[in-house]
Protein backbone atom coordinates (compact mmCIF):
# COMPACT_ATOMS: atom_id res chain seq x y z
CA UNK A 1 0.00 0.00 0.00
CA UNK A 2 1.12 3.57 -1.03
CA UNK A 3 1.41 5.83 1.88
CA UNK A 4 0.77 9.71 1.76
CA UNK A 5 2.75 10.99 5.15
CA UNK A 6 2.67 14.69 3.93
CA UNK A 7 -1.24 14.71 3.74
CA UNK A 8 -1.85 14.16 7.07
CA UNK A 9 -6.10 14.94 7.19
CA UNK A 10 -8.42 15.92 10.06
CA UNK A 11 -11.40 14.47 10.12
CA UNK A 12 -13.77 17.24 11.79
CA UNK A 13 -17.25 16.04 12.32
CA UNK A 14 -16.12 12.40 13.02
CA UNK A 15 -18.61 10.06 14.09
CA UNK A 16 -18.51 6.57 15.38
CA UNK A 17 -21.71 5.38 13.53
CA UNK A 18 -20.34 2.74 10.51
CA UNK A 19 -23.00 4.66 8.01
CA UNK A 20 -21.88 8.56 8.43
CA UNK A 21 -20.13 10.14 5.76
CA UNK A 22 -17.20 11.07 8.48
CA UNK A 23 -17.17 7.27 9.12
CA UNK A 24 -16.50 6.12 6.01
CA UNK A 25 -13.86 8.89 4.74
CA UNK A 26 -11.88 7.99 7.89
CA UNK A 27 -12.10 4.28 7.04
CA UNK A 28 -10.96 5.63 3.33
CA UNK A 29 -8.25 7.90 4.35
CA UNK A 30 -6.73 4.86 6.19
CA UNK A 31 -7.44 2.51 3.54
CA UNK A 32 -5.54 4.42 0.95
CA UNK A 33 -3.03 5.17 3.26
CA UNK A 34 -3.17 8.52 4.86
CA UNK A 35 -2.63 9.33 8.25
CA UNK A 36 -5.62 10.68 9.67
CA UNK A 37 -6.59 12.55 12.68
CA UNK A 38 -10.91 12.93 14.25
CA UNK A 39 -12.58 14.94 15.66
CA UNK A 40 -15.89 14.56 17.28
CA UNK A 41 -18.63 14.41 19.96
CA UNK A 42 -18.17 11.12 21.00
CA UNK A 43 -14.50 10.08 22.01
CA UNK A 44 -13.36 6.70 20.56
CA UNK A 45 -12.57 4.51 17.63
CA UNK A 46 -12.86 3.92 14.13
CA UNK A 47 -10.09 2.13 11.68
CA UNK A 48 -7.48 2.54 14.62
CA UNK A 49 -8.05 6.41 14.13
CA UNK A 50 -9.06 7.65 17.90
CA UNK A 51 -11.93 10.32 17.67
CA UNK A 52 -10.72 12.98 20.53
CA UNK A 53 -13.42 15.87 21.56
CA UNK A 54 -12.76 19.39 22.05
CA UNK A 55 -9.82 21.05 20.19
CA UNK A 56 -6.52 19.29 20.21
CA UNK A 57 -2.93 20.59 19.91
CA UNK A 58 -2.46 19.05 16.42
CA UNK A 59 0.87 19.66 14.01
CA UNK A 60 1.63 19.42 10.60
CA UNK A 61 -1.87 19.01 9.35
CA UNK A 62 -2.19 19.13 5.06
CA UNK A 63 -5.99 18.83 4.95
CA UNK A 64 -9.20 19.61 6.67
CA UNK A 65 -12.09 17.69 5.32
CA UNK A 66 -15.40 19.27 7.12
CA UNK A 67 -18.33 17.20 7.78
CA UNK A 68 -19.85 19.57 10.11
CA UNK A 69 -22.47 22.11 9.18
CA UNK A 70 -21.92 25.35 8.54
CA UNK A 71 -23.85 26.39 11.19
CA UNK A 72 -21.90 24.46 13.78
CA UNK A 73 -18.27 25.94 12.24
CA UNK A 74 -18.34 28.68 14.16
CA UNK A 75 -16.69 27.51 17.26
CA UNK A 76 -13.98 25.67 14.89
CA UNK A 77 -13.15 28.84 12.76
CA UNK A 78 -10.38 30.09 14.44
CA UNK A 79 -9.11 27.12 15.77
CA UNK A 80 -8.72 25.97 12.29
CA UNK A 81 -6.78 28.70 10.54
CA UNK A 82 -4.69 30.00 13.64
CA UNK A 83 -3.91 26.30 15.56
CA UNK A 84 -4.58 23.62 13.02
CA UNK A 85 -2.80 26.09 9.97
CA UNK A 86 -4.01 23.43 7.32
CA UNK A 87 -3.14 23.88 3.22
CA UNK A 88 -6.17 23.03 2.32
CA UNK A 89 -9.82 22.77 3.20
CA UNK A 90 -12.44 20.53 1.82
CA UNK A 91 -16.40 21.42 2.47
CA UNK A 92 -17.54 18.09 1.85
CA UNK A 93 -21.73 18.53 0.61
CA UNK A 94 -23.86 20.77 2.81
CA UNK A 95 -20.76 22.00 4.90
CA UNK A 96 -19.81 25.29 3.16
CA UNK A 97 -19.16 27.81 5.13
CA UNK A 98 -18.58 31.20 3.25
CA UNK A 99 -17.11 33.20 6.25
CA UNK A 100 -14.47 30.12 7.15
CA UNK A 101 -13.84 29.73 3.35
CA UNK A 102 -13.03 33.53 3.52
CA UNK A 103 -11.00 33.50 6.30
CA UNK A 104 -8.66 30.14 5.10
CA UNK A 105 -8.45 32.22 1.34
CA UNK A 106 -7.15 35.21 3.41
CA UNK A 107 -4.58 32.79 4.84
CA UNK A 108 -3.48 31.54 1.78
CA UNK A 109 -5.22 28.22 2.90
CA UNK A 110 -6.78 26.68 -0.48
CA UNK A 111 -10.59 25.89 0.16
CA UNK A 112 -12.46 23.09 -2.72
CA UNK A 113 -16.13 21.97 -2.71
CA UNK A 114 -15.81 18.57 -3.06
CA UNK A 115 -16.88 14.98 -1.66
CA UNK A 116 -13.68 13.65 -0.01
CA UNK A 117 -14.72 10.03 -0.81
CA UNK A 118 -14.63 10.53 -4.23
CA UNK A 119 -11.61 12.56 -4.45
CA UNK A 120 -10.06 9.15 -2.86
CA UNK A 121 -11.44 7.10 -5.15
CA UNK A 122 -11.16 8.87 -8.43
CA UNK A 123 -7.71 8.95 -7.45
CA UNK A 124 -7.21 13.29 -6.97
CA UNK A 125 -7.63 13.79 -3.67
Amino acid sequence: MITHPSKKTLVIGASLNPSRYSNICINDLVYYGFPVVAIGLREGQVAGVDIQKGKPQLEDIHTVTMYLGPQNQADYEDYIINSVKPKRIIFNPGTYNESLADKAQRADIITETKCTLLMLSGGYF
